[in-house]
C-alpha cells in the first residue's frame, strides 16, 4: 500500500530529532551523551548508504553498458588481427625470428579471445597452442614468475609456500596475496584472540563478584531492560496506530502504513526506526530520551550498537560490491565527482583499447609495418611480464 504525502515526509525525518537535548542549566549524562552519539553515527551511516546508493542509481547502469560495448568492439577487433597475423604468416616474407614473434602474439589473441568460444578461434587455436609453442611459452612463463616470486618473498618477508606449485606470473601472484592476506588474518586473529581473553576475565570477575552479592550480572540486566524497552515501544506504536480503530479513510491508510514499517522494525529490532516512527505516528507527543533514566538509555545503545553495527557491514559490502561490478575503487565518503570521474577514466581506457586494436588493424596491411609491429609487440609483451 502507498503511504500518504504526509507519511512521505515524516519518513525524512532527521534522527537528530531524537537525541537527547540538555537542559537549560543540566549537562548532559555519560548516557545521553553516549546515546546521541550513536544517533548520531547510524544516522551518518545511512546517509552514506543512501548516498552511494543514489550515485549508483545514477551512473551504474550507463557505466556498465559503455565498457561491454568497448569490449565487445575490442573483441571483434582482436579476432581480426588474429585472422590477418594468421593469414600474413602463410604469404609474407617473415624471418624465423618474426615467425616466432607472430605465433607468440596469436597465442596471446586466443587467450584473449578463448571465452568467445568462436569456432574459428578454436580453430586457429589447434593450430598455434602446439606442445613446442606450448613449452616455449611455459618456459617464458615460468622463468617471469620465477623473478616475481622473489620480489614477492621480499614483500612478505618469509619464503613463499609451496612455490613449485606455481608456473605462472599470475599464479604467483594470487599465491602472494593468499599468503600475505593469511598472515593479516593469522595477526587479526592473535589480536581478537587477547582481546577476547582479557574481556572473558573482566566478565568472569565480575559475574563472580556479583554471584557472591546474589545480583543479576549489569550486562543481563542492560539486556533485559533493552529487550524491554523495545517492547513497550513497539506495544505503543501497535496502539496508537491500530487501523481498525480509525475512523477517517485517509489517517487508516497513513497508520496502515506506518504499522506495516513497525512491524518489520521490531523484528530486525531496529531500535531508531521504531523510535522515530513514534514520533510519525504520535505526531511528536512520545517519551523523548531525557526523560528516560540513565539505566533504560544504557539499554537502549545496546540496541544502537547492534543497528550500527549492522549497518557498518551494510556499507562494507556495498563498496565491495560497487568495487567489483563498476571495476573503480568505490568509498562510501570519496567526493562523488571524483568517483563520477574514475567511470569515465575507465571508460576512455576502454575505447583507448579498441580504438588501438583498429588502429594496429589499419597499419599492419603494409607488410614492412607488419615487421615493425611485431617487433614493437614482442618488446612490449616481454617488458610487461618481466
Amino acid at each position: 500500500m502507498t503511504p500518504s504525502p504526509e507519511a512521505l515526509q515524516d519518513a525524512a525525518l532527521s534522527l537528530s530529532a531524537l537525541m537527547v537535548q540538555p537542559g537549560e542549566q543540566a549537562r548532559l549524562s555519560p548516557a545521553q551523551q553516549r546515546f546521541n552519539d550513536l544517533l548520531a553515527r547510524i544516522e551518518k551511516l545511512s546517509g552514506l548508504i543512501q548516498r552511494l546508493e543514489a550515485w549508483s542509481d545514477q551512473h551504474r547502469y550507463a557505466h556498465i553498458q559503455a565498457l561491454r560495448v568497448s569490449v565487445q568492439q575490442a573483441q571483434v577487433h582482436r579476432k581480426s588481427l588474429l585472422l590477418f597475423v594468421h593469414d600474413r604468416l602463410q604469404t609474407a616474407d617473415l624471418t624465423d625470428r618474426q615467425h616466432r614473434m607472430a605465433r607468440g602474439l596469436l597465442r596471446g589473441l586466443i587467450d584473449q579471445l578463448s571465452a568467445t568460444a568462436d569456432p574459428q578461434v578454436k580453430a586457429l587455436a589447434e593450430v598455434y597452442v602446439s606442445e613446442e609453442d606450448t613449452q616455449e611459452a611455459a618456459d617464458e612463463q615460468a622463468q617471469a614468475a620465477q623473478a616475481l616470486r622473489e620480489r614477492i618473498e621480499e614483500a612478505l618477508g618469509q619464503p613463499l609456500h609451496k612455490p613449485s606449485q606455481y608456473q605462472t606470473p599470475e599464479e604467483m601472484m594470487q599465491a602472494g596475496m593468499r599468503q600475505w592476506q593469511q598472515q593479516q588474518e593469522a595477526n587479526e586473529a592473535r589480536k581478537a584472540a587477547k582481546r577476547a581473553a582479557r574481556k572473558a576475565q573482566k566478565q568472569a570477575q565480575k559475574q563472580s563478584a556479583a554471584a557472591e552479592k546474589g545480583d543479576v550480572p549489569p550486562a543481563m540486566l542492560r539486556e533485559l531492560d533493552a529487550k524491554s524497552a523495545i517492547r513497550t515501544i513497539f506495544r505503543q506504536l501497535a496502539s496508537a496506530l491500530h487501523p481498525d480503530r480509525e475512523p477517517d479513510e485517509q489517517e487508516r491508510l497513513r497508520k496502515t502504513a506506518l504499522m506495516s514499517e513497525v512491524n518489520a522494525a521490531y523484528e530486525k529490532n531496529d531500535l531508531t526506526t521504531l523510535l522515530r516512527l513514534q514520533m510519525q505516528g504520535t505526531q511528536g507527543n512520545h517519551q523523548s530520551g531525557s526523560h528516560l533514566a540513565d539505566d533504560k538509555l544504557i539499554a537502549m545503545c545496546m540496541l544502537l550498537k547492534e543497528q550500527l553495527a549492522a549497518l557498518e557491514e551494510d556499507l562494507d559490502q556495498l563498496q565491495t560490491r560497487l568495487s567489483l561490478e563498476l571495476c573503480v575503487p568505490v568509498q562510501a565518503e570519496a567526493d562523488v565527482a571524483l568517483m563520477t570521474q574514475s567511470l569515465q577514466r575507465l571508460q576512455a581506457d576502454q575505447r583507448h583499447i579498441s580504438d588501438s586494436l583498429e588502429a594496429d588493424l589499419r597499419r599492419i596491411q603494409n607488410e614492412a609495418e607488419l615487421k615493425r609491429w611485431l617487433k614493437e609487440q614482442w618488446q612490449l609483451a616481454k617488458a610487461t611480464s618481466a
